[in-house]
């Protein structure tokens, strides 16, 4: 089986995102298991009926924009998770003044894992405020950027 380009299929769904206020983070076409997955946010999160009401409002437009060439394909809806990797710019304005983990690709005075404050970015680095400095990273030294997440 076949998709369309996945950014030809972000660009279709999310021109029914916009006016319900949901941001499509992803889309991740699969085509051994004959399933497209579409990853949303909002600004308040996503729970089950965020994604139950978007699955429903792209349902019928999705089939006649035929992603998978008149194929069967099973579609999911969801969450990218709390602990999602920032792939968009969008992703690190809404989370600028938050605390992150930060994953390096090599150490970085002896350390792999940072946890600071997004204090901000642009195209090639991220500044990350620590409890004692603030440290400008490369963009290419970075693993993985993510929100921190915090038990209490």
């Amino acid at each position: 089986m076949k998709f369309r380009p996945v950014e030809e299929i972000m660009n279709f769904v999310q021109g029914i995102a916009d006016p319900m206020g949901i941001e499509i983070v992803d889309v991740v076409a699969n085509e051994k298991q004959a399933a497209l997955t579409i990853f949303i946010e909002t600004e308040d999160g996503v729970d089950l009926d965020t994604c139950e009401k978007f699955h429903n409002a792209i349902m019928e437009p999705i089939d006649e924009f035929d992603p998978s060439f008149g194929d069967a394909y099973t579609l999911n809806v969801s969450s990218p998770g709390l602990d999602r990797p920032f792939r968009t710019e969008r992703d690190f304005e809404r989370n600028l003044g938050k605390e992150v983990e930060v994953k390096l690709y090599s150490p970085l005075k002896g350390r792999k894992l940072l946890e600071g404050t997004l204090e901000g970015f642009d195209e090639n680095s991220v500044t990350i405020g620590l409890k004692t400095e603030s440290l400008k990273l490369p963009r290419n030294r970075i693993a993985k950027i993510n929100k921190a997440i915090k038990f209490e």
